[in-house]
């Protein structure tokens, strides 16, 4: 009896016979493994190195560098005198006229290609004179690679529309809940954004509802913030809207609208220049409640903890146009500011046509505004040698405006852009205005010494001009007004904002300015002024702040100034912020799988120009294998109120993200919660989910529960195998990949990447093919011999897939608990047989299962 073969001494000898692949070719001895030829199957497939089987593999696509997509792609023998055959796995990609149109080659300056086939595998190297393929089927990665005369002229990044995937039909529903229970009131705000997809087609609602309780009043109130139906029209590269909307801010300045809208989308183009989104910055001097409104409604609300804080991710439909910001600390104190917001310089590349067409009705959140009817139109041209032209009109029944501007790309000394506007005005007291507005943009990186000039303009208006805006307003002068609690259980009206237009606007400059000093940290300077004609007053907001790090300790300060016509008083803040975690004491280096150096402690410390101070010190940190629960413990001193106090945790989970936190002051007690996610309602059911973002992805792996997203903190399949991936970008390839190393002892996926490209607003899945069953070494014998080494096995059933090894053992993963094998070891006539199997039902609690089976 023959000893039994050592696995390793068998892969020794295929890879010596691959490195003889440029001479005569080889030929594989089956003795090597045993004495009998009938207990070895047909290998000869290994004399030409590492051979794969023919058939389909996922793989990466590559051409000229640049990522293409990760699908299934059918592969063929390849030729005999391909060269590295040991890399490529012997195999050939079946490339058709479809795919290489999906490449970007030119088909009509190849005659020849005209002829072929559909689905005809075109031998691209034959067929394109100077093209290579190269195969690794170690890494399932493809490189293509075309000359550039070849392909069409498209740029780079650039995705072919017929690739663009606009999702399936589906619900959705994103809220966002906080609660408040104080000693002396309650409050609650909800807040729902709605949709329906069906093709093309999104339907949008937005709305809030608010509630506050106390000693002997009462307040419940419900706003629709918008509802609009939005779709995509590919053949005019945009996008169009109809419904409650606002126009864009490139050219005139944003306002909102209700009626229709069609205009440019940047993101269908490959990238270049992308919307530009505010950052809304500020400094708290307490654990305060930040609110942004826009047009009077309220677009983002939260909580921010003391110290400098800064807001990115307002809603991009909702980032155009001046942003009113109220800060409110915990002693009930406000900052009220404006973030004005201007486009950086208007810039498009040479041949490039930008649209925005609008008509409806001026549609604000104000009750000081009326609502008149009003048409929109706006062309950006991009000119030869970096010129941008750009100009446009808003029409209405008491306003007409037109502006004519150019803009110029100035290399090393960045970008520019001018304007001027001409409007006719006809005012609430039926006075008529003319008058000009010229504005100036210009916007610098200098990457060499870290500086930033992210924003810088300004805007000079006469005395007569007016906006859309202003034009609207039913009286001359006036305050726009919100209930806020006094204090003594009494809702009493707070002024929010203050029109006047006697007082036209003047002048208007803006900054925001970047500068990083590498080691040493960063600096920036963020603001804005505007002045008006008739009055010294104007409205100012400005912070500048420091932050920097020393072995992981990080230390800021800030400081930020604003004041606003009309309302009383000026708001003077400095703080400083210092963070250090418990790492840095500890001397055994950092590891982020304990809870205790992934802790830190904080302290925050402000004054304003009150007087009014604030210490406070505490520890946070993050907990839980995947880092998504997140803590701090806080305890503090005011000048105002005495001693306080206040503990949060956040969990960012499965199926959204949870929030607890406790605050004490010295005559007041509160809890508060937070509550966000989604849910989305398809085809295959009802799946919850973290927030939504404007566009996402529904992972479909039927049967494969609790697995785990990459690069995607808290997100898992639930207990069905399906999940949403949120925030996905739109007309782009969007890599989602399951994480296999979460998967339990049952669950196995062939392949566990997808690659989507989303329109806006779309729910586009990514399916996975799961197999869930036993993992099992399955040994099988025939006529009381093991079957052939190196047989081939398929389960008949599921279609796993595994070879023979030694003895006749195969492993198999995802098998039902009965059903057959297919063992093949030969081309020929009974060169092959079946053998079926059953396993016990406690087969499903062990993480692998041996059985015997016998072929026949």
């Amino acid at each position: 009896m023959m000893t039994k073969p050592l696995a390793p001494l068998v892969v020794a000898i295929l890879t010596a016979l691959c490195s003889g692949a440029g001479h005569a070719e080889s030929y594989f001895n089956p003795r090597f493994l045993s004495d009998d030829d009938g207990a070895v199957a047909d290998l000869s497939r290994f004399e030409k190195g590492s051979q794969q089987a023919p058939g389909s593999y996922r793989v990466d696509i590559w051409r000229n560098d640049e990522f293409i997509a990760t699908e299934d792609l059918h592969f063929v023998d390849a030729d005999k005198q391909a060269a590295d055959q040991a890399t490529n796995g012997g195999l050939a990609p079946c490339l058709d006229g479809d795919w290489l149109k999906r490449l970007g080659l030119n088909m009509q300056a190849y005659p020849a290609l005209a002829n072929v086939k559909a689905g005809e595998c075109i031998p691209l190297p034959e067929a394109i004179p100077g093209a290579t393929v190269a195969f690794d089927f170690n890494k399932l990665r493809l490189d293509i690679s075309l000359p550039q005369a070849s392909l069409n002229n498209s740029a780079r990044g650039y995705i072919p529309p017929d690739q663009w995937d606009e999702g399936i039909p589906a619900a959705l529903v994103n809220y966002t809940f906080t609660g408040n229970r104080g000693s002396n009131d309650d409050s609650y705000y909800l807040s729902l954004q709605s949709g329906l997809n069906w093709g093309a087609w999104r339907l949008r609602n937005s709305g809030a509802w608010s509630y506050t309780s106390g000693d002997g009043y009462r307040s419940n109130t419900w706003k629709n913030i918008s509802t609009y139906v939005q779709r995509t029209v590919i053949p005019l590269k945009g996008e169009l809207v109809m419904g409650d909307s606002n126009t864009g801010s490139d050219v005139f300045d944003s306002v909102g609208f209700r009626g229709a809208r069609l205009y440019s989308s940047d993101s269908m183009y490959p990238d270049s220049l992308q919307g530009y989104a505010p950052t809304v910055r500020g400094i708290a001097r307490t654990n305060a409640k930040v609110t942004v409104r826009q047009n009077g409604y309220v677009i983002y609300q939260s909580y921010v903890s003391p110290g400098a804080f800064a807001i990115s991710d307002l809603n991009p439909t909702s980032s155009s146009g001046d942003l009113d910001i109220t800060v409110e600390e915990k002693d009930g104190s406000q900052q009220n500011y404006s973030v004005p917001y201007s486009t950086v310089p208007l810039l498009q590349r040479e041949g490039r046509y930008k649209y925005d067409l609008v008509a409806g009705d001026f549609r604000s959140g104000n009750s000081q505004q009326e609502t008149p009817f009003f048409a929109q139109g706006t062309l950006i041209a991009g000119l030869p040698n970096g010129y941008t032209a750009y100009g446009g009109t808003q029409l209405a029944e008491r306003y007409t405006a037109a502006v004519l501007g150019l803009g110029k790309n100035l290399g090393d000394w960045g970008a520019v852009s001018m304007d001027i506007t001409h409007a006719r005005s006809t005012l609430a007291d039926d006075s008529d205005h003319q008058g000009q507005s010229l504005r100036f943009l210009y916007a610098k990186s200098l990457s060499g010494y870290g500086t930033n000039f992210q924003l810088l303009g300004y805007r000079y208006s006469t005395k007569g001009f007016y906006t859309l805006d202003e034009v609207a307003y039913k009286n001359i002068e006036g305050y726009e007004y919100e209930l806020e609690d006094d204090g003594s259980h009494n809702k009493v009206p707070v002024a929010q904002s203050y029109h006047n237009l006697r007082y036209s606007k003047r002048g208007r400059f803006q900054v925001n300015i970047s500068q990083a000093m590498g080691d040493y940290g960063s600096l920036y300077v963020s603001g804005s002024q505007q002045t008006y004609w008739g009055t010294d007053d104007d409205n100012t907001w400005y912070q500048a702040g420091y932050a920097s790090g020393w072995k992981g300790i990080s230390y800021s300060v800030s400081t930020s100034w604003s004041k606003s016509i009309g309302l009383a008083g000026t708001d003077r803040i400095v703080a400083f912020n210092l963070s250090v975690p418990f790492s840095a004491f500890l001397g055994n280096g950092y590891s982020r799988d304990r809870a205790i150096d992934r802790a830190y402690a904080t302290f925050a410390t402000s004054r304003n120009s009150d007087g009014q101070s604030t210490v406070q010190a505490g520890v946070g940190g993050t907990l839980l294998e995947d880092r998504n629960l997140s803590y701090s413990v806080t305890q503090g001193h005011s000048s105002s109120n005495g001693y306080s106090g206040s503990a949060t945790a956040n969990w960012q989970a499965t199926y959204g993200t949870l929030g607890l936190g406790y605050n004490y002051e010295r005559d007041q007690r509160e809890f508060n919660w937070q509550a966000a996610g989604g849910v989305v309602g398809h085809a295959d059911g009802v799946t919850f989910s973290q927030p939504l973002g404007d566009t996402n992805v529904l992972i479909k792996a039927p049967g494969a529960s609790g697995v785990s997203v990459e690069n995607q903190t808290g997100v898992k399949t639930d207990w069905r195998g399906y999940a949403v991936m949120p925030y996905a970008t739109v007309y782009r390839y969007n890599r989602i990949a399951l994480d296999t190393n979460s998967m339990d002892n049952h669950t196995d996926i062939d392949n566990n990447v997808s690659s989507v490209v989303p329109t806006e607003g779309a729910l586009v899945r990514a399916a996975f093919n799961a197999r869930i069953g036993v993992r099992a070494i399955i040994t099988v014998t025939r006529a009381g011999r093991p079957v052939p080494f190196g047989s081939v096995v398929r389960e008949e059933g599921g279609g796993a897939t595994s070879m023979v090894g030694d003895d006749g053992q195969i492993y198999l993963s995802g098998l039902p608990l009965a059903g057959k094998l297919i063992i093949q070891w030969g081309d020929g006539k009974g060169l092959r047989c079946t053998a079926p199997y059953a396993l016990p039902e406690a087969s499903l609690k062990q993480a692998v299962v041996v059985a015997t089976a016998t072929c026949s």
